[in-house]
């Protein structure tokens, strides 16, 4: 055979191989198993949702891609995903019946009703107690009729305040495979009543419930109330009143839980527009930015997240942790 026939009859050869090799590598991308988890796990993106405010607390909703930077554990990422459109709500709305808040609960009713009609077409709530039981109503809605059912007329008083695990029940009851916006909303007016002995139930700390929200992607908001003194023992002296307006404070880890999430805190006294204050937490979910990155590991570790912005007059706010994908 001459040399420029068995020449060409190679390069056949060797386009022929190309092709089945490049048949196989496809045929095994599609097909299921480890191979494709493999291949998916290449396109994981952290989502993070970014609220930006000004020098006057002013949400600000106009910027671009290129206004801000992400880091990870301290190293810049590029962002892979930019969109500043309202993104769909899921929210569980989580009021504390216990202590004072009974007294205020028509009050309260009013805000509830005034969160939902700020809700957008797509958004969708669930209202919940928490209190000597944790009830969280069911299923996801935006009719208020039907959500205001999910609010007691009354409550009994002095009852437990299961504020962590209120919290973590919440967290537990989103669809991890949904696309919509996770948003725990709470209004407490005071601190966790502790473990719950005898009940064999996990005792839940503050940073329990922040790794979990974190690593879930859901969104904490808290709303602090401080409850009237009104009713309370006089006498007893300096430390006796000390006591007594620390029991009328919410727990002062519910500030650092919701902004360690991404989300917001808010501290109000009973005379303040709690109606008022719902409103700008739907506004705020309303005007926020979502950036996504490409995790630089998939180490199964806590990853540090930091949003930064080129206007030094601006503030972003974001959760600050996840955990990345393992494998």
């Amino acid at each position: 055979m001459p040399v420029t026939a068995r020449l060409a009859r190679i390069w056949q050869y060797q386009y022929v191989i190309r092709l089945l090799s490049a048949a196989a590598l496809l045929l095994t991308a599609l097909m299921p198993g480890q191979e494709q988890q493999v291949f998916r796990g290449k396109t994981e993106m952290v989502p993070v949702f970014v609220t930006v405010t000004d020098r006057d607390s002013r949400l600000v909703k106009d910027l671009t891609r290129e206004a801000f930077e992400v880091l990870d554990n301290g190293k810049p990422q590029p962002i892979t995903v930019f969109d500043n459109t309202p993104q769909p709500i899921r929210m569980i709305a989580l009021v504390d019946i216990s202590g004072s808040v009974v007294d205020y609960l028509p009050l309260l009713r009013n805000a509830v009703g005034q969160l939902v009609t700020h809700l957008g077409p797509d958004d969708k709530a669930r209202l919940g107690t928490f209190g000597n039981e944790i009830v969280i109503g069911a299923p996801f809605s935006r009719n208020v009729k039907e959500l205001m059912t999910q609010l007691p007329e009354s409550a009994p008083p002095n009852s437990r305040r299961p504020l962590w695990r209120a919290v973590d029940d919440a967290i537990g009851l989103f669809d991890a495979a949904a696309t919509e916006r996770r948003v725990v909303l709470v209004l407490s007016d005071g601190k966790d009543s502790g473990p719950e002995w005898g009940k064999g139930k996990r005792f839940l700390t503050p940073m329990d419930v922040t790794k979990r929200a974190q690593d879930e992607n859901v969104m904490v908001y808290g709303v602090g109330l401080r409850s009237s003194l009104k009713g309370a023992p006089i006498g007893g002296g300096a430390q006796n009143m000390g006591a007594i307006m620390a029991s009328s404070l919410p727990d002062p880890n519910l500030g650092s839980v919701a902004l360690d999430s991404g989300g917001g805190y808010f501290e109000l006294r009973p005379r303040d527009d709690m109606a008022q204050t719902f409103a700008r937490v739907v506004d705020e979910l309303h005007s926020q930015y979502l950036i996504g990155y490409t995790p630089p590991a998939s180490d199964g570790k806590s990853h540090k997240i930091e949003v930064r912005l080129k206007d030094k007059s601006l503030k972003a706010h974001a959760r600050k942790a996840y955990t990345a994908p393992k494998g």
